[in-house]
């Protein structure tokens, strides 16, 4: 599964607990990580036929080719969606942009849709879900924009900053942005 992957010493810390025959729920406890996370880590493991004693003496590098693959290279032109899930925490930062960014360095590669759709499949499988359930239009689902938009006030001529928020009624499929309007701070 692509999800970001646990430090190297992490994954040598489960090894070593496994082989001395802890159990997955102590080792998760023991690591603040989940069981689900042990249960991979040793199944990665076993897969690869990589045995403590082996992990021992293999450097970072190696361990994480022989546990994940190859990791992606600045040089490769396959986006990594890793990379892009952390930049679209950042406040302004799209999708749109980080594809502009990645056709700078890799101008041969791949067009937006295509982009888009490398981060998509990977969101989809990331096992990140939030789900709700309630009644249409009972809710409505407000967040402001982050960045504050101004406007130029002519009778006093200064330049004037605003709250601008987006509201969603639930299960509606309609998007209001600025339905109510701005707010003036």
């Amino acid at each position: 599964m692509a999800t970001e992957r646990l430090q190297v010493r992490q994954i040598r810390e489960i090894l070593r607990l496994r082989a001395q025959g802890r159990t997955v729920r102590e080792v998760a406890s023991s690591l603040a990580v989940s069981v689900g996370c042990v249960q991979k880590t040793a199944s990665r493991a076993a897969t690869a036929g990589i045995t403590w004693a082996e992990a021992e003496g293999l450097d970072e590098r190696a361990l994480q080719e022989r546990l994940y693959g190859r990791q992606a290279k600045p040089g490769d032109s396959r986006p990594d969606p890793v990379y892009l899930h952390g930049e679209l925490k950042r406040v302004g930062v799209t999708l749109e942009l980080l594809h502009l960014e990645y056709l700078e360095s890799h101008p041969a590669g791949l067009r937006y849709t295509a982009f888009c759709d490398v981060y998509r499949r990977w969101v989809s499988r990331s096992g990140v879900v939030m789900r709700q359930s309630h009644k249409a239009w009972e809710k409505c689902f407000v967040d402001f924009s982050g960045k504050r938009p101004s406007y130029e006030n002519p009778s006093i001529g200064e330049t004037v900053e605003v709250e601008f928020f987006v509201a969603v009624l639930g299960a509606s499929n309609c998007d209001l942005p600025g339905f109510f309007g701005p707010v003036v701070s």
